[in-house]
């Protein structure tokens, strides 16, 4: 379907407008309420209620995100943003009719993942995730060397502290499980206790252990994603002004453009006028 040059205008200006943004974050947040609506008990004409309004939301999706592509003007580069495809899947998804009782789960999930189309919509929260999602190779050898931590600590553990506590320090699993525990300070001072009555610098254990994982490595993760959400930020802030700046050339090569039309206007003038004086 062929779109003119005026319909696709209004398509982006509503697709852009402030106010339809807001509408489509309040239908999303709609969405998420229904969908924890139907986790309580509910009189009939309630639920009923809600199945029509979660029917009205999906063909809504369908209506939005219709609009997204038509107001797009390169149509083949619109399913390029990994946020596009994951919008138009869960919208596509959701319309898919599941009448069998063991599918019914598997439609309440995707009407859960729909929630997730606030993080498509925000940009903050697209910046986000993004700034995440490329922190993640270099988290990852953070929580190796962590992990490298743990089975140490919870070999040493299971070495010293098993005859004290089967169940915490039995094995070399449990024992990080037990660290994992500590790590996170649940009540971690009662399992310290237990091994200080055999074993009473075994403070120094958990102390050392505590200042790596909760300190160091986590603190770690965290310098990682402010550096990366700084470089994003400084790379958006680079692109805002290549933009403007391509933007003030491209205005500037217009006026340049018109002065020259007005200077063979103005020649042609006086030609005009030097042949009829002549005349």
């Amino acid at each position: 379907m062929l779109i003119d040059g005026s319909w696709l205008q209004r398509l982006k200006q509503i697709e852009q407008s402030h106010y339809f943004q807001g509408f489509v974050i309040a239908v999303i947040v709609i969405a998420a309420l229904t969908v924890g609506a139907k986790t309580y008990p509910l009189p009939g004409w309630l639920e009923q209620g809600i199945s029509v309004l979660d029917v009205a939301i999906t063909l809504f999706f369908l209506v939005e995100i219709s609009i997204r592509f038509l107001s797009s003007e390169q149509k083949k580069r619109f399913f390029h943003d990994g946020w596009n495809v994951f919008d138009t899947l869960i919208v596509v998804a959701s319309l898919i009719p599941l009448p069998d009782s063991e599918m019914v789960v598997i439609g309440r999930l995707l009407r859960v993942l729909r929630v997730l189309r606030l993080v498509s919509i925000v940009p903050e929260l697209r910046f986000l995730i993004n700034a995440l999602l490329k922190a993640i190779p270099k988290m990852g050898y953070i929580a190796l060397l962590m992990f490298i931590i743990f089975y140490i600590f919870a070999a040493v553990g299971s070495i010293f502290f098993a005859e004290i506590d089967e169940f915490l320090w039995g094995d070399i699993s449990i024992s990080m499980l037990t660290l994992f525990r500590v790590a996170t300070f649940e009540d971690w001072t009662d399992v310290m206790y237990d091994t200080m009555a055999v074993y009473p610098l075994s403070w120094i254990y958990y102390i050392v252990f505590i200042f790596l994982t909760t300190f160091i490595f986590l603190n770690m993760m965290v310098g990682v994603i402010l550096e990366i959400m700084t470089n994003e930020t400084r790379k958006e802030d680079h692109q805002q002004q290549e933009d403007h700046h391509t933007e003030l050339l491209e205005q500037l090569t217009a006026l340049q453009q018109q002065v020259a039309q007005l200077n063979r206007r103005l020649d042609q003038q006086q030609d005009t006028a030097g042949n009829t004086g002549e005349g």
